[in-house]
């Protein structure tokens, strides 16, 4: 079985490559990627070593795709301009090309060279008004679901569903992912492309180049590592909001889970995260950083609150856990403990990046 990785040198693309390869020591695998988020290009040595293909290409050029050889049985759809705040103070050009242009052309390619498609897409695709609309109430540590009211569709005590509202603003981003989701279920409709969409929380862990606009639980980590300062932003600036963290080892394993079952589901939409047990407040998750690094830096407070931020978004995978038998395994402190000993294990490597 040949897999085939859009955005494959980026944090998830590289991390499924890898597993890929330790399970299936003879598959093909090809990672496409145009090196533009800096650390990218750190993979290529260890693709090399692991016999991972590596093709040059932006999915934002058709013509690109020519440089791929051959027919593959599995497309892993991880390309992404990721950054929710993408376009907010620019243009959106590059966001509006890679997330949306970019999927049409993978779709191209993904029906005339390939089984089967997974299309990772995003938490983000839900309504920024109705997830702020969520009642919460203050605890010591964290914010959480106030039971005791009224809930809208989509939400319950385990978190937020397929069903949640889409209706209202979400990000340029969201909106990108949301349009890319609409148009695999059109390719599924027209053209009987076997292919499923798996809408993903926060995903975290080692090999994750982490910035504040993206990946910022990895970063929170290298911070305590290299003792740096950091900021509470949002909401008073107390670091009670929430979500819910996903480690590369459980996506794989969903990954795993749903190959068999692609051409059965195609189309549907399943939430993918780490769930209510997988999930952290800003301020809980630096009590676990100072234990694991053993090192306490200082943290800012900025209350003002940006127009796209949200107080709590937790993944509620209940049909995913039921069509697949999937449960993540991960927890938030396992997150930690592997990005800091990648960092101890990379370190005069990773300190190019994060210093």
């Amino acid at each position: 079985m040949s897999v085939f990785i859009s955005g494959g040198a980026g944090f998830v693309g590289s991390s499924l490559a890898r597993r890929y390869r330790e399970k299936y020591p003879t598959r093909r695998i090809v990672a496409f990627d145009n090196l533009r988020r800096r650390g990218s290009e750190l993979n290529l040595r260890a693709f090399k070593d692991l016999d991972i293909e590596f093709v040059h290409g932006d999915i934002r050029a058709a013509n690109d795709f020519s440089e791929v050889q051959g027919e593959f049985d599995l497309f892993i759809d991880a390309a992404a301009e990721p950054s929710a705040h993408a376009g907010a103070d620019s243009s959106p050009h590059y966001v509006l090309d890679t997330n949306l242009v970019g999927t049409l052309n993978s779709l191209e390619f993904a029906r005339k060279r390939c089984g089967d498609m997974i299309f990772l897409s995003t938490s983000r695709v839900y309504s920024v008004p109705a997830q702020r609309a969520i009642p919460l109430r203050e605890e010591p540590t964290r914010l959480s679901i106030d039971t005791a009211a009224t809930l809208p569709e989509g939400l319950s005590e385990n978190g937020i569903s397929e069903t949640f509202d889409t209706a209202q603003f979400r990000s340029i981003y969201g909106a990108t992912k949301l349009a890319s989701e609409l148009f695999v279920q059109e390719y599924c409709a027209m053209y009987n492309l076997r292919a499923l969409i798996n809408r993903c929380g926060v995903i975290a862990g080692p090999g994750q180049w982490g910035k504040v606009d993206q990946g910022v639980y990895t970063l929170w980590v290298a911070a305590h590592y290299f003792g740096q300062q950091l900021n509470y932003t949002g909401f008073g600036g107390t670091g009670r909001q929430v979500r819910d963290l996903m480690h590369p080892d459980d996506l794989f394993a969903l990954l795993e889970a749903q190959a068999p079952l692609i051409e059965q589901h195609a189309g549907s939409v399943f939430n993918a995260g780490g769930g209510l047990s997988g999930s952290t407040s800003l301020l809980e998750y630096t009590a676990l950083c100072e234990e694991v690094t053993g090192q306490k830096i200082d943290i800012g407070s900025v209350s003002e609150t940006r127009q796209l931020d949200v107080p709590y978004y937790v993944t509620d995978s209940a049909k995913t856990t039921h069509t697949f038998g999937w449960h993540p395994q991960k927890t938030p402190r396992t997150i930690v403990d592997d990005i800091y000993a990648w960092l101890a294990k990379n370190h005069d490597l990773v300190s190019t990046v994060f210093t």
